[in-house]
């Protein structure tokens, strides 16, 4: 049964750090591109960084450029989105997602993506 397990979420202040895991099982994750999207309360889920496979070439939205940054241990079938600097406007579930196509340009786009895991919550309040 292929499944991804996001863990790592919680209630951190302003300025915090979180590290997010993304844990595959069922299918082996290094053949597959993993995006990692987030989902505010009314809004819709955008994304917020890409990791291909094979290379690890990675890829960011403007919003979290220099503050995330997303890598990948195929060894442990287990993707991190790594958090610093966090700011309120961060707070949303967050899930990761399998691509079959690596990044592309528009990797934001929720159509390239296959599973999803069930999300995990991140509140940044003081």
């Amino acid at each position: 049964q292929v499944q991804l397990v996001e863990s790592g979420g919680g209630l951190v202040q302003p300025g915090g750090s979180l590290r997010l895991s993304c844990a595959a099982s069922g299918f082996p994750l290094d053949y597959y591109s993993i995006g990692w999207f987030r989902q505010a309360p009314g809004k819709e889920r955008e994304g917020v960084s890409c990791i291909t496979s094979n290379d690890g070439n990675t890829y960011y939205a403007d919003s979290v450029k220099g503050r995330f940054t997303i890598s990948r241990d195929d060894a442990k079938d287990t993707v991190y989105l790594q958090m610093n600097s966090l700011k309120p406007e961060d707070t949303a579930d967050y899930f990761c997602a399998t691509s079959g196509v690596g990044c592309p340009p528009t990797w934001p786009r929720i159509i390239w993506y296959d599973y999803w895991g069930q999300g995990t919550q991140v509140t940044v309040s003081s």
